[in-house]
């Protein structure tokens, strides 16, 4: 089989610009894939997995094939517990520190004992290749303390015969410009996942858009969310450490988990309160921020509950419980850079945050878990109890407060 060498350096060219350019990762594989195919190499499915930093996931993948195009998928990082993995070729690959495998599959030898080999026989499969690509050093920051396995790539044919020697040699070819192209579209995806873990969406967004200079930053007009665990002193200084922090990420499950469920974003963990925000248009469009205020109210019921059957949990194995207030208000905040300019936190600072906060603590004077403003009250009416205005420190006027129904249980644990 003869293949124009020139056509595979005009690939590789068109590999290379893809790099350079915005085009998603599922894009490219799709249109590298039909290149492959218009110069006669009979490329029937091709997988791209690679290691990824996110808290919730190990890896991702992007997978084409003849029948049903692209697709993508991640995997949760227990998998790595999983038979699928021990059984998988790229944990062979890896545990035998090879970077090719070829998989004859019409013909039954060869490395043949994996079950994906076993279920792409079933659906016609005849040959297969897979290749991996390191793609950080040892010294890089991005690598991973675990087994690695960069960017692992597979090709199948359905060709009588399967791929010839040809093919496989150009595919192997292309494997370093694959790999410099993915490299390049990872990194914005790694990046974007460790910037979006530890700061949230927006602030995020304001930090990768170039806002990292002190002071820079921007408005924006939302619900703002702030709620506070009881008794934490004391119970940090009674409890061992351990069960302390169980204590912590069980209120902060409840609390972080209702905001984030129901459309919020939290912009900082402050020792042990929470302080989110749900951002709304900022045309202030009635209808919209009415919406935005009942998914935040529904979160605070949420959250509530969720502390209700954490604290029977818990008592049943003779824990203490949790107990928190929250408080909400609309307004603007400013989310900007503060602190000095060898070391930043892009925090959000404005009289609403500061209101917030004030309000949050009054539900332990009144007794309520849940307190809210006016404001709030506008966009989100019903089951609200008003409970009079309050000198809130810092503010000018006594600002009127509302307990929301239903939720009479004590809040006043001390």
């Amino acid at each position: 089989m003869s293949i124009s060498t020139a056509k595979i350096l005009e690939i590789g060219d068109w590999l290379l610009e893809e790099a350079l350019s915005d085009q998603s990762i599922e894009a490219t594989l799709e249109a590298l894939v039909l290149r492959l195919r218009k110069v006669g190499l009979p490329v029937d499915r091709c997988r791209l997995s690679w290691p990824t930093l996110h808290p919730l996931f190990e890896a991702e993948t992007v997978l084409w094939n003849a029948e049903d195009g692209i697709s993508s998928m991640r995997f949760d990082h227990q998998d790595r517990d999983s038979d699928d993995w021990r059984q998988s070729p790229v944990k062979w690959m890896l545990d035998h520190d090879t970077t090719f495998l070829r998989a004859p599959l019409e013909r039954h030898h060869g490395p043949q004992r994996f079950p994906l080999f076993e279920q792409l026989r079933g659906e016609g499969y005849r040959d297969l290749i897979a290749l991996r690509t390191p793609m950080f050093s040892d010294v890089s920051l991005l690598r991973r303390p675990e087994q690695d396995f960069g960017l692992y790539v597979t090709w199948a044919t359905k060709a009588p015969g399967g791929f010839h020697d040809t093919v496989v040699d150009t595919l192997r070819s292309l494997q370093r410009y694959m790999a410099l192209l993915c490299k390049l579209m990872i990194y914005p995806r790694l990046i974007s996942n460790v910037a979006e873990t530890y700061l949230g969406p927006t602030i995020a967004r304001e930090v990768l858009g170039g806002r990292i200079r002190l002071g820079s930053g921007s408005h924006v007009r939302a619900l703002v969310w702030y709620s506070d665990l009881r008794d934490s002193t004391r119970l940090a200084e009674e409890l061992e450490e351990e069960r302390y922090l169980t204590l912590l990420n069980d209120y902060f499950d409840c609390t972080g988990r209702a905001v984030v469920e129901a459309g919020g974003e939290i912009l900082a963990f402050i020792g042990d309160a929470v302080m989110a925000i749900f951002p709304m248009a900022a045309s202030s469009d009635a209808a919209a921020e009415g919406v935005v205020a009942r998914r935040a109210v529904a979160a605070a019921r949420a959250a509530i509950d969720c502390g209700d059957a954490v604290n029977l949990r818990r008592s049943l194995n003779g824990d203490p419980g949790i107990e928190f207030g929250i408080g909400m208000c609309v307004g603007e905040v400013r989310l900007g850079n503060i602190g000095i300019p060898q070391r930043l936190s892009f925090s959000v600072v404005g009289p609403s945050a500061n209101e917030v906060e004030r309000i949050e603590r009054m539900t332990k004077e009144l007794g309520v878990p849940v307190l809210a403003t006016q404001e709030v009250i506008a966009h989100a009416a019903g089951d609200w109890t008003r409970l009079g205005s309050y000198p809130l420190r810092g503010m000018r006027e006594p600002v009127a407060l509302y307990g929301l129904t239903g939720m009479e249980r004590a809040a006043t644990a001390a």
